[in-house]
């Protein structure tokens, strides 16, 4: 136990002597351009509308048509209350809610009828678009028979961004820690010559792989309870959900990214291929496709697939239901079950590849 915690403290120092890891973040302004170039799109697409309280008269059915009509929106549910609406909205079932005041039809040519979006504030960018987009296509269909739209605001009623981009952020920097940094350390010492003398050491190849990885794995706690404490703190983002599912599926997410560090290391021969690699494979992914910055749903189809196979995807995702919208984790679910999944696969795949070469 003696030799394992002198692994890890020399690991340490090695984290804290070496700085040219820092030329991870410089690495790939190409392949950013052509991300930048192919998968961001400013424009909502395929906003799924719940109805609630829409009768079938001319005039309501003369709003769902123009909605329907519209490269925008997808009318696929009708409710009859808000609260339906809302529910439908926190299972992720549906984007925006169009809310019809009573006797809607009766009073739309005297100015009285009223409609109210509801939409999802999580993402203020996507909730100002979505309001923009909708009213314009009441408004021009209603024309002047109708008062203005009101909004509500859901989760996040103050439109502050960083209710958006701290969830995507902590999910882009465990990666960048957790993965590639533990691929470049470990090719290190393979580049180096050391490797094959700590392998021939007393301790067991396995022990020395994950000392190398526990310095990494204590510092994405250390950044992650960081992060936690300044969005709650400081950035005044709430942690509506709980904190031990919070914590749960980061420890799940940090897992799943040291195994693929693991992965890459045992790949690649030399630092620079480990770096092209997590850069290739993780950083701009992570950055594009994940929906930190942009919504995927906004992207073209194909690369809507691929993202599915982006761990930081489901990671965000699971971050924004549990610390945003505050759900229970059952709701996160199908985010748990994929990020164990793609886990348990990394690391059968590295330790396999990684004792052949060994063998």
């Amino acid at each position: 136990m003696t030799t394992f915690i002198s692994f890890v403290i020399k690991e340490t120092h090695h984290i804290l002597r070496d700085k040219r890891t820092v030329m991870i973040l410089f690495g790939m302004p190409i392949v950013m351009m052509l991300l930048f170039g192919f998968a961001i799109s400013n424009d909502i697409k395929n906003v799924k509308v719940v109805l609630v309280n829409a009768s079938s008269d001319k005039t309501t059915q003369k709003l769902v048509d123009r909605l329907n009509a519209s490269e925008y929106f997808t009318v696929i549910h009708k409710t009859a209350t808000p609260v339906e609406a809302e529910q439908l909205i926190r299972s992720r079932k549906a984007d925006m809610a169009v809310v019809f005041s009573q006797n809607f039809a009766n009073h739309s040519y005297d100015n009285t009828a009223q409609i109210q979006v509801i939409t999802d504030a999580a993402d203020p960018n996507m909730a100002i678009q979505q309001d923009s987009y909708g009213q314009q296509v009441i408004q021009n269909t209603m024309a002047g028979g109708i008062s203005p739209a009101s909004l509500k605001l859901l989760y996040n009623p103050q439109m502050k961004s960083a209710y958006n981009f701290v969830p995507g952020i902590m999910g882009l920097l465990l990666m960048i820690i957790c993965a590639m940094m533990t691929a470049v350390s470990i090719v290190r010492e393979k580049e180096r010559g050391t490797m094959e003398v700590l392998l021939v050491s007393p301790v067991r190849p396995i022990m020395i792989i994950v000392a190398k990885a526990v310095p990494y794995f204590i510092l994405s706690l250390v950044i992650l309870i960081c992060i936690l404490l300044l969005s709650r703190y400081v950035l005044d983002v709430p942690l509506a959900g709980s904190i031990f599912w919070i914590f749960f599926v980061s420890l799940l997410y940090i897992l799943m990214a040291l195994s693929l560090g693991l992965l890459i290391s045992v790949v690649a021969k030399t630092q620079l291929v480990a770096i092209l690699a997590s850069a290739m494979m993780l950083l701009m992914p992570t950055i594009l496709l994940s929906g930190l910055i942009y919504p995927v749903e906004s992207m073209p189809a194909i690369l809507q697939y691929i993202s599915m196979i982006i761990p930081a995807r489901w990671y965000i995702s699971a971050m924004r239901k549990l610390m945003i919208m505050g759900v229970d984790v059952g709701m996160v679910a199908k985010e748990i079950t994929i990020l164990a999944a793609i886990t348990f696969v990394l690391l059968i795949v590295a330790l396999k590849k990684f004792n052949n070469r060994l063998a």
